[in-house]
């Protein structure tokens, strides 16, 4: 049985077209995904993102097992600061990766995605009971909240008509609660995107006033409402990673170009031990950025060639509305390859030339 956003009503009066995604029905386009996304670009798109999960941690020793459980440096964050971080299995691969939301030294909340919520928390759970930590105690509080992305140029402008809180104090990947249309949240100025804007975390019950407002208050800007098609293609042009894709139980966050998150000198960690064999050895795998320099619109799983020689899979491809070319990431098994080197997508059975780039592909 798919679970349904608290929205979906208003998805569907909207004329949005409903798909299966991560156990829930949610809206993958509205207008079109090349209007949304542009309109992200240019001005801002509204996005319902309530299938996203959310798990609290709070206890005495909360930072500490935190510490034990992600990659990141947990220590590192302030009250009211988020980071980007990764669980890992021990022998390296991806549990998953969440955003981490830190309100006080004894109390967290992650944002994890809505796939592996079930999975995550029992990991926690039993990562909690491996720990031996007394003082920490993990809740699965997804059913407690719904989500919405405002993302764009115009999007702290929109925001601004409809709160007191002062949005240009809060930094990127910082939040803060207030009211938005006299309703209770979290405002975060963090988004998959690539474009400035907020992820906003409320209670289902609230949302749909929240929603109609932000639409009402953005119309002079050009707001529309954002499906996630647009969303797959806006984090694609930004280079940013999609579980299932460039992350997974067999690809650590080393293979996907983020270790910048895996912080091997603040002592152990579930899959430290892995994780520094893994970068000392050199990672097996590696990911890339891939455009086309021929006609062709690369997808998920096509093998990539570099001279005669397949060297790897297609993870996330697309044409990109804002560059009208096809983009991709792979995943190569051998050597790195610089950027400028000449490469080949296999396309229904014709290999089509492509260049490798470095991500992001498109900066705003």
């Amino acid at each position: 049985m798919l679970k349904h956003s608290p929205l979906h009503e208003i998805h569907q009066s909207l004329g949005a077209r409903m798909v299966e995604f991560g156990g829930w029905l949610m809206p993958v386009r509205y207008s079109g995904v090349i209007d949304e996304h542009l309109a992200v670009r240019n001005a801002a798109g509204l996005f319902d993102v309530s299938h996203m999960g959310e798990i609290e941690v709070k206890g005495a020793d909360a930072l500490d097992f935190l510490q034990d459980l992600t990659v990141n440096d947990v220590s590192l964050l302030q009250n009211g600061q988020v980071q980007y971080t990764a669980m890992c299995y021990p022998h390296g691969g991806t549990v998953d990766d969440l955003t981490l939301y830190r309100f006080d030294h004894d109390h967290f909340l992650l944002c994890v995605n809505a796939a592996n919520i079930d999975k995550d928390f029992a990991w926690i759970e039993q990562a909690r009971t491996d720990s031996g930590y007394v003082q920490v105690f993990c809740h699965n509080r997804s059913d407690e909240f719904a989500q919405l992305a405002l993302q764009g140029p115009a999007a702290e402008g929109i925001l601004s008509r409809l709160t007191q809180t002062q949005l240009d104090k809060i930094a990127y990947y910082h939040f803060h609660e207030g009211l938005v249309a006299d309703v209770p949240m979290i405002i975060s100025r963090t988004g998959y995107t690539g474009e400035d804007g907020f992820e906003l975390y409320l209670a289902p019950d609230q949302v749909e006033p929240v929603w109609q407002a932000l639409l009402e208050a953005g119309k002079p800007d050009g707001l529309l409402p954002a499906g996630l098609g647009a969303r797959d293609t806006l984090r694609l042009e930004a280079g940013f990673a999609l579980y299932g894709h460039e992350l997974s139980p067999d690809i650590s966050p080393l293979e996907a170009r983020l270790g910048w998150i895996v912080k091997l000198d603040k002592g152990d960690f579930i899959g430290r031990a892995a994780l520094a064999r893994i970068k000392n050895q050199g990672p097996p795998r590696r990911l890339i950025g891939l455009q086309m320099t021929e006609a062709g619109v690369p997808r998920a799983g096509y093998a990539v060639f570099h001279r005669d020689r397949r060297i790897g899979h297609v993870t996330s491809g697309t044409l990109s509305p804002s560059l009208r070319e096809g983009i991709a990431l792979a995943l190569i098994e051998h050597a790195p390859l610089l950027p400028g080197t000449d490469v080949y997508i296999e396309i229904r059975g014709r290999r089509v030339a492509a260049q490798v780039v470095k991500p992001p592909f498109f900066r705003s």
